[in-house]
């Protein structure tokens, strides 16, 4: 089972005198990513290098900004998968000490980093969300938003026509209940669009 991270978690290495600021955090993709990194970059501007590692379905991607090839985003994204984690970002910012780590210390300075910020997170499972839309008559609206509200739906666009079109989304775990009590309550007035 995947699972993501309740919320940020930072970890703090000082090796040969190099200081690694590292950052585990949950995010929707991989723009919510980028922001977060290019953040980081106007916040330590005297950094040398701010690595990042992205494991988000489609949209992972790892990036070393400068140190040599495979020895920054690439193990970091390992550390990542071996936790099972998805949606969730690490970051390291570097802070040169005058002293090179060589390929293999990078390699174990970058990991370390984003593992003792693991060791401290709190891992949730990851509850996929799904999108459905019906469609009702104005009498039944209230009744679709107070179910909606009450499974903990997020509330999509509602549009106003001959009938009211409502769109959400709902974790996977309570999506077959509250469409079997939509059904019900609906009568047979409420349908389906997706």
């Amino acid at each position: 089972m995947a699972l993501t991270l309740a919320r940020p978690v930072h970890s703090e290495l000082l090796i040969k005198k190099s200081r690694f600021l590292g950052c585990v955090q949950p995010v929707a993709g991989r723009a919510e990513a980028l922001a977060v990194v290019d953040g980081l970059r106007a916040e330590h501007p005297g950094a040398a290098h701010v690595c990042w590692a992205l494991l988000a379905g489609g949209q992972s991607a790892a990036n070393d900004d400068g140190e040599p090839g495979g020895t920054a985003g690439r193990p970091m994204l390992e550390v990542l998968r071996h936790q099972q984690l998805e949606g969730v970002l690490a970051t390291v910012v570097r802070y040169f000490g005058g002293v090179k780590l060589g390929a293999g210390g990078l390699v174990r300075a970058y990991t370390d980093a984003v593992a003792q910020a693991l060791l401290q997170a709190q891992k949730l499972p990851l509850q996929r969300t799904l999108q459905f839309a019906c469609r009702v008559p104005y009498a039944l609206e209230g009744m679709v938003r107070r179910e909606l509200q009450e499974a903990g739906a997020v509330l999509g666009e509602v549009t106003h026509g001959e009938a009211v079109e409502i769109a959400f989304g709902v974790g996977e775990d309570v999506a077959p209940a509250l469409r079997a009590r939509l059904n019900e309550a609906g009568q047979g007035q409420l349908h389906w669009i997706s």
